[in-house]
């Protein structure tokens, strides 16, 4: 009979986590690494404009621009959580999706919807922790963790 864990025992892993795997780690820090990142984007947009120098950043923009980083905080949360209970179905998931961010920003940048500098930064980030995550997969897979 397969047990299902109830919300306390949740909170107790996600608190104090048992041994993960090395791709569930990676998750777990790309996602830490999210959630810092939307928080400051959420509460301090017009900083963050001004340091990805991007154009014409009115009021109307900063409205956008903090919700943009409430919903990367909400990802990041989604990455931390996944990483810490070592959810491989997420982990797997994430290998699947996180590909996919280059090309979206460069189809988003070729419709000037989004600055260069925004989608090249996301770019980078998410393909690099993507190849991170690889690296520690296939690790695990070969039996090297």
């Amino acid at each position: 009979m397969t047990h299902y864990p109830t919300f306390l025992e949740m909170v107790r892993t996600l608190l104090h986590p048992a041994q993960r795997s090395p791709s569930a780690r990676t998750v777990e820090a790309f996602g830490w690494l999210l959630l810092v990142e939307g928080s400051i984007i959420f509460l301090l947009p017009a900083w963050v404009a001004g340091l990805l120098g991007l154009p014409d950043f009115s009021a109307s923009a900063a409205t956008y621009f903090r919700l943009v980083g409430l919903l990367i905080s909400g990802l990041g949360l989604l990455y931390a959580v996944s990483g810490r209970l070592n959810a491989q179905g997420f982990v797997f998931a994430s290998l699947l999706d996180r590909p996919a961010v280059p090309l979206v920003m460069a189809v988003l940048w070729s419709l000037g919807l989004l600055p260069g500098v925004l989608a090249v930064a996301f770019s980078l980030q998410d393909f690099g922790s993507f190849l991170w995550t690889v690296w520690a997969w296939r690790a695990e897979r070969k039996g090297i963790s």
